[in-house]
């Protein structure tokens, strides 16, 4: 057993033991319990069912076959694997889309559509494409694809996008073919010391013609990867379906069709899980977790996730241009009665942006403690007092995530000197505000999560934190000449030393109201054989039929 996986089995027991418990303790001061009422419908949606342009027949099902239906909280932003940033889009994308390269249960780099990997010199390393791999319109997978693939996502003038992922290549300036060679060299402006680790997490191979020749909302719509599924059918903000590719380069999936949906309530996914109507639900809340376990037909796969939850707030706008009003919103909450109240103990806190085991954690760092006195103190030295404040949360879209926000809420208004209150949000149209790449767009203080699959600091830290970060709400100069010169530094020891220091900064400055640790809490089936990964990615190729 590896240390991670040492880890999540003993978390996990930790959570059972929990669960198994009392249902959800008592409240917190502005904190309900109740079921979030129904969102607004999605911006930009609509409900026109497409039919994809594959050549291809689907056959209708029978019982020989084996079909799983998962059920998230919310559905995709759409379809162009390059033009997102949410998991939940992520999740419906990755069944027919994969990367160079990837990652395993345990977190490692594996070769995917590259069969080999090596760093040529500072700044270039060099990916050897796999022969025999065809699109799911037949075409054959070329160096060129690869190579668009990368360019499309770091270059706005390539591809027809300015792609919202562009620094999840932090560092990566562009994608060359190798004259001569089945092979892309990726090119970086410095030493880039964690470039595989990136093209492993991110970098989803699309075919350049095909691209090309559609407009976006074709893209969006239809899909045209590598991967172990092809597209079906595809209804906006309604479902997606999939058919297995049985030319698919690696051993065909156990799975032949996969439904996706999904249901922002909590109790309306257990529901459909108890009743058989799905096969996978995600965020069970801690209240409905021996529901689920008492199921003969199904079980509780729950384990600690790579995702920071947190309360951030906007650097350039009262009252959050005071350093001393955010301090004073650590201050003024109670994390840890959040996490055993609310989360009933399925948390872990936080005292920076970085997770514990990841490159760049700090281990001195100490949580900020409940000190109402001390949050008053700052207040009213920030000439904030009388501060009405209001936190933006999303529905459903994490795990008790409007229950945290009316805590949050909740601590902040019992304050004498401050009054809070919570607006609860649809989230694709939150997160369309959050990542225009425009602090002005931004809400002033919101909840939201962020998921770092590359196990390293620079992936929080830079996209978020940093001045020109793509989804930042914040700007100190310190910090942004830390983070670039971790980002030059080859010694891994120095590099680590850099961000610890970097999370220190944030830790002081506070630009965040550090919350916690998510876990990962899911309902199966037992009618499947799945266990559920760290990274959040639910792959469909990795299930199969219980014994």
């Amino acid at each position: 057993m590896t240390d991670s996986q040492e880890q999540s089995s003993v978390t996990r027991r930790k959570y059972l033991t929990l669960a198994g418990g009392a249902a959800a303790t008592a409240g917190l001061a502005g904190c309900t319990g109740e079921e979030a009422p129904t969102p607004e419908p999605t911006e930009g949606g609509g409900d026109t069912e497409t039919e994809t342009d594959m050549d291809t027949e689907t056959e209708t099902p029978t019982d020989e076959e084996f079909g799983v239906t998962i059920t998230q909280g919310n559905l995709d932003s759409g379809l162009d694997p390059h033009d997102h940033r949410e998991t939940t889009t992520d999740i419906i994308v990755m069944q027919m889309y994969e990367g160079a390269l990837d990652r395993n249960r345990e977190g490692g780099v594996v070769e995917a559509l590259a069969t080999d990997y090596e760093r040529i010199e500072d700044g270039r390393v060099r990916l050897f494409i796999r022969e025999g791999v065809t699109f799911h319109n037949g075409d054959e997978l070329t160096p060129a694809d690869v190579a668009f693939s990368y360019n499309r996502i770091v270059n706005e003038d390539v591809g027809g996008l300015a792609s919202p992922q562009s620094d999840q290549l932090a560092g990566v300036e562009s994608a060359e073919v190798v004259d001569g060679e089945r092979a892309v060299d990726v090119l970086s402006g410095s030493v880039n010391p964690t470039v595989f680790g990136l093209l492993a997490t991110y970098g989803d191979i699309v075919q350049q013609s095909w691209i090309e020749e559609r407009e976006t909302a074709e893209i969006n719509s239809s899909a045209n990867g590598t991967g172990p599924f092809q597209l079906d059918t595809y209804t906006a903000d309604e479902s997606v379906t999939y058919t297995k590719y049985e030319d698919y380069w690696d051993e065909p999936a156990a799975v032949d069709t996969i439904t996706m949906n999904a249901a922002t309530e909590s109790s309306t996914r257990v529901n459909q899980l108890v009743s058989g109507e799905t096969d996978i639900t995600v965020n069970v809340p801690p209240q409905e977790v021996s529901r689920v376990r008492n199921e003969e037909s199904t079980r509780i796969e729950a384990v600690p996730s790579t995702r920071v939850i947190y309360n951030a707030m906007r650097y350039d706008v009262e009252p959050f241009d005071s350093l001393e009003f955010r301090r004073a919103m650590n201050y003024a909450i109670d994390l840890e009665s959040i996490i055993e109240n609310v989360l009933s103990g399925f948390a872990d806190a936080t005292s920076q942006p970085t997770l514990q085991g990841f490159v760049g954690y700090n281990s001195d760092l100490d949580i900020y403690p409940y000190d109402v006195e001390q949050a008053e103190s700052l207040v009213e030295e920030s000439g904030y007092a009388g501060a009405e404040i209001e936190l933006h949360t999303p529905v459903g879209r994490y795990l008790r995530d409007v229950e945290i926000a009316q805590a949050v809420a909740g601590y902040i208004d019992e304050l004498s000197n401050v009054s809070c209150s919570v607006r609860q949000r649809d989230f694709p149209t939150l997160a369309g505000e959050l990542t225009t790449g425009s602090i002005e767009d931004k809400p002033p203080f919101y909840l939201i999560g962020w998921g770092n699959a590359t196990f390293d600091a620079s992936q929080t830290l830079i996209p978020l934190l940093t001045t020109n970060g793509a989804l930042s709400s914040w700007s100190n100069d310190e910090f942004d000449s830390l983070m670039d010169q971790s980002q030059d530094e080859s010694d891994p020891d120095a590099r680590d030393q850099l961000m610890q220091d970097a999370n220190a900064l944030a830790n002081d400055q506070a630009p965040w109201i550090f919350l916690n640790r998510q876990y990962s809490v899911y309902g199966a089936s037992n009618r499947i054989d799945w266990q559920a990964r760290r990274d959040e990615s639910i792959k469909a190729y990795e299930i199969e039929p219980a014994n």
